[in-house]
């Protein structure tokens, strides 16, 4: 509860101390201490130093030295990690055990810990355990108890920790995706209403014209023949404005008005000026404005109607990657391609792979593998995010799926610079990790090896400077895996 060296102004008890009857009244309240004998009671409520300390007070900061043990008898404590997620580490409540236990191998702390609401204690320093342990022989196994479930609930809160920032990085690559389809799909909307708007303007126009039956016929032949045709392949941006430079010239010369509305959609159709030549023989200066202005209005009314097609079927690929990455609404045990699943989990990372190069090297005939999906899923995460945190997004991936024997070996390799050799041996184990100090929980490959034992499979790396490849091996019969 306290620092390494409590400042007097925290001792506020000193002054006026409370009562050792009702001490050891609120030490009976203590569950870790229930049971007790009244002797025993007395010895902790007298060799306790007694902390009343105010709401708001910090008690100690990450990477203090921890050599006192407290006895909350009211109020609260929260611990949380001063370079990482604002979530709180650890919350030590009234009628709990905190700070360093005997047997602990703990030395400093693990964050900055603050009162929440106004507490009272008992602090027991580090010097006084052996003394406590005599007096009390009860309190070794009390103390190991409370050590048990302290290393449960904090290793609970570390996994939801990282089960949430992993959430939120999925949440913000599929935010990122979303967004640039969504955005096109909403102009694409607005801009088809202002020119439905246009077009029916130009089809009152054409009406006015009152063309014959055979006048009428040329005119949908012709535009039948040039939508027909296709886009014209040029071969540079220069072609491309040299043809509509000509489309206007011919419109001018002719006397057709709104040229600039007109020729950049019949350039973009691969019209020609000579193209134009059979309209021109039968219809005048305005009716060419009109018959041509029609068109135009309705060329660029496709256009962006394909432009809503396409985006909403990015947007939709993206729904089929997520119910396949998440195996919505299926059972727990699936037949997994694993190919598919790599391809599903790029596409969840899309948003980091703009400089990225991916190679894949997957085998034709890879078996189906009988596993629990999801979980597998947040390995190729793991292992992928790893993958593009080592080449700061900006190098090459290479991804191989191939038969071993009788198992089936994927492989994640990365160009980045390689992990230390003295880290190799160290990165499996849980919230170890070699990211910059609050970028990591140092859980995402512990995560990889238990779900990848749990399908009996194992996993390695191997690692070199330009070259780091972690290797998963999965039993393609997985019959006795569950």
């Amino acid at each position: 509860m306290t620092s390494a060296t409590p400042t007097p102004i925290l001792d506020k008890a000193a002054a006026n101390p409370t009562p050792i009857s009702e001490i050891i009244e609120a030490l009976k309240r203590v569950p870790p201490l229930q049971g007790m004998e009244d002797s025993e009671l007395e010895w902790l409520a007298t060799h306790g130093v007694e902390r009343r300390v105010p709401a708001g007070t910090t008690l100690f900061h990450e990477g203090e030295v921890a050599d006192t043990m407290t006895i909350l008898l009211r109020g609260e404590i929260h611990v949380r990690r001063e370079r990482a997620a604002p979530a709180a580490l650890f919350i030590g409540r009234t009628a709990m055990i905190t700070g360093l236990l005997p047997f602990s191998r703990m030395k400093t702390y693990g964050g900055h810990g603050y009162a929440v609401t106004d507490l009272w204690g008992l602090d027991y320093p580090r010097s006084t355990f052996a003394e406590m342990i005599e007096a009390i022989p009860s309190m070794t196994q009390r103390c190991v108890s409370t050590l048990l479930d302290r290393v449960r609930e904090i290793t609970r809160l570390e996994q939801q920790m990282e089960k949430l920032n992993a959430l939120g990085k999925l949440a913000g690559n599929l935010a990122h995706e979303m967004n640039n389809p969504a955005s096109a799909a909403q102009r694409a909307a607005s801009g088809l209403l202002d020119e439905l708007r246009v077009y029916g303007h130009e089809k009152y126009k054409l009406g006015a014209l009152c063309l014959d039956e055979e006048h009428l016929l040329r005119v949908r032949d012709w535009q039948d023949s040039v939508r027909g045709q296709g886009k014209m392949l040029r071969e540079s941006p220069a072609q491309d404005a040299a043809i509509e430079d000509s489309l206007q010239a011919w419109l001018r010369a002719r006397g057709v008005e709104g040229t600039w509305k007109i020729a950049p959609e019949l350039a973009e159709l691969g019209v020609t000026a000579e193209q134009l030549e059979p309209l021109g023989e039968f219809l005048d200066a305005r009716a060419l404005s009109v018959v041509l202005g029609q068109f135009a209005s309705s060329v660029r009314g496709e256009r962006i109607a394909e432009a809503m097609l396409d985006s909403t079927a990015r947007i939709f690929d993206l729904i089929r990657a997520i119910k396949d990455y998440s195996y919505m609404d299926q059972a727990p045990i699936q037949e997994v391609d694993v190919r598919q699943a790599l391809e599903n989990t790029l596409a969840m990372l899309q948003s980091r792979m703009t400089h990225v190069k991916v190679e894949r090297r997957y085998d034709a005939d890879l078996p189906l593998i009988s596993a629990y999906g999801s979980e597998l899923n947040q390995v190729w995460m793991a292992l992928l995010e790893n993958a593009l945190d080592a080449i700061d997004d900006h190098g090459k991936i290479t991804l191989g799926a191939r038969i071993s024997g009788d198992m089936l070996l994927i492989e994640v390799w990365d160009n980045g610079p390689g992990i230390p050799k003295e880290s190799q041996d160290r990165i499996f184990e849980p919230f170890f990790t070699t990211k910059p100090t609050g970028t990591a929980l140092g859980l995402g490959l512990d995560t990889v090896q238990r779900v990848v034992r749990r399908h009996r499979g194992y996993v390695h790396v191997n690692s070199q400077p330009g070259a780091t490849c972690f290797e998963v091996r999965l039993p393609v019969d997985q019959l006795q895996a569950y």
